[in-house]
């Protein structure tokens, strides 16, 4: 069995709930990473990600001052380091997300695990991409 803590990112920044959304969108383009988690301290509380910044955010007109928890997904799919990487590759796959964080037991932000992790250590990470790439229907 191979687990999260074989493949996953360590030290993965995060943005605080409070920080705005255009802090966010700067810290994206300075990483070079489409998702952050938010934390609050430790404690993971949410993900905001580009996505989130175009459509929650610049398509509604919230503004760019605006805390970025109000944009964030704040029910995260997380996983912790000794979970199967088979069983978050479904969960990425189920719920069509690219990243997943970390988690210690008491929920504090001890990583990230992306698809490009996956990729790297597993050579069938195919199946995976497919399912998270597939087509979403729009909410109309």
């Amino acid at each position: 069995m191979t687990t999260i803590a074989e493949v996953m990112t360590r030290d993965a920044i995060s943005i605080g709930p409070n920080d705005t959304i255009r802090q966010a969108a700067m810290m994206m383009a300075d990483l070079k990473v489409g998702s952050l988690p938010v934390c609050d301290g430790e404690k993971l509380v949410g993900t905001v990600t580009d996505r989130d910044i175009a459509v929650r955010a610049v398509a509604s007109g919230v503004e760019p001052v605006a805390p970025v928890i109000e944009i964030a997904t704040r029910h995260v799919q997380w996983c912790h380091e000794d979970d199967d990487l088979e069983a978050v590759k479904q969960k990425m796959a189920s719920s069509r997300i690219r990243r997943v964080p970390v988690v210690d037991r008491e929920n504090r932000l001890v990583g990230i695990v992306s698809l490009g992790d996956i990729a790297s250590a597993d050579g069938d990470a195919a199946q995976t991409l497919k399912a998270v790439s597939s087509p979403s229907r729009p909410d109309r």
